[in-house]
């Protein structure tokens, strides 16, 4: 069963086909055609014999006389069988496409991508596979804004690499930043997309962060998050919960609380109080917007 963190990976390769032929740039100084008639292509690459291969995703950038495949396949762990399939599926989606194909594959660890990076020979001379690996040795840790806003497929991707790097939080923080400055339909399903490939702390940071950014916090997969998060409310205490929400939103959109203001809220005990309260922080940048009536 193919797992959220393998879904989450494909689907920031396939979401932006632009942002995607960018990052690649960035990493492996890639020579891609145009973008502007990108588009993603079927995985599913069967040959007349029985043998079926199928890649995690496809996408054909350029036109008819300027074309480039990228195969993109996501691997968690070392599978040695890839290291059959993988030369099939390129050789064979140049056939059905003709136009020159690589193959790129995402690692979110070092030994998966050090195993994935190793050239695979063919056997004829001269023939040798090297896939293009991206890992945590090779993808930069982004936490500068302008950075991130200038380059948003490798910011995403530079998430999910780095999910036990230190300054992890400051790479999330950055990257749900920069996600304020692009399509409103596009940034939710960015966010959506590392929250899933991320595992631990760092997504449970990247769910907080969806939770108190106010233009993520209306797309379905937040409200989402919110919902379980009532949930778990009922067992700790549904004011509890309520009260605990709104100091973190505070704290993540740095409100300054006087002491009467904290502890108006942690005196409160009034449940749908402190739910208008949550609603108003996610849009306040100052405690008085909070708090008036």
């Amino acid at each position: 069963m193919v797992s959220a963190t393998h879904e989450g990976l494909i689907g920031i390769a396939t979401l932006d086909p632009g942002r995607t032929a960018h990052a690649l740039r960035t990493l492996f100084e890639l020579s891609i055609p145009s973008t502007e008639d990108a588009r993603i292509i079927s995985g599913d690459i069967t040959q007349r014999a029985p043998t079926e291969y199928r890649a995690d995703a496809a996408i054909l950038y350029g036109t008819k006389s300027d074309r480039l495949g990228v195969i993109v396949e996501v691997q968690l762990h070392t599978d040695q069988h890839k290291r059959i399939s993988w030369p099939a599926c390129i050789t064979s989606l140049r056939a059905r496409d003709k136009c020159p194909t690589c193959l790129v594959v995402i690692c979110q660890d070092r030994a998966t991508a050090t195993w994935a990076a190793t050239p695979i020979e063919i056997g004829h001379p001269g023939l040798t596979l090297v896939p293009l690996v991206i890992g945590p040795d090779n993808t930069p840790v982004i936490t500068d804004l302008a950075e991130a806003i200038s380059n948003i497929g490798l910011a995403a991707i530079s998430a999910i690499t780095h999910n036990n790097h230190p300054e992890i939080d400051t790479i999330l923080r950055t990257f749900t930043e920069a996600l304020a400055t692009i399509d409103p339909d596009t940034a939710p399903r960015y966010a959506e997309y590392v929250t899933t490939s991320l595992t631990g702390p760092a997504q449970k940071e990247m769910e907080r962060l969806m939770a108190t950014q106010s233009f993520l916090y209306q797309h379905e997969y937040a409200q989402k998050l919110l919902a379980e998060g009532k949930a778990e409310g009922k067992a700790e205490g549904a004011v509890e919960k309520e009260t605990r929400i709104l100091l973190m939103m505070v704290e993540t959109r740095e409100i300054t609380l006087s002491e009467d203001e904290r502890q108006r809220i942690l005196e409160c005990g009034d449940e749908t109080v402190l739910d208008s309260w949550v609603k108003r922080a996610m849009f306040a940048d100052s405690a008085k917007e909070i708090f008036e009536d």
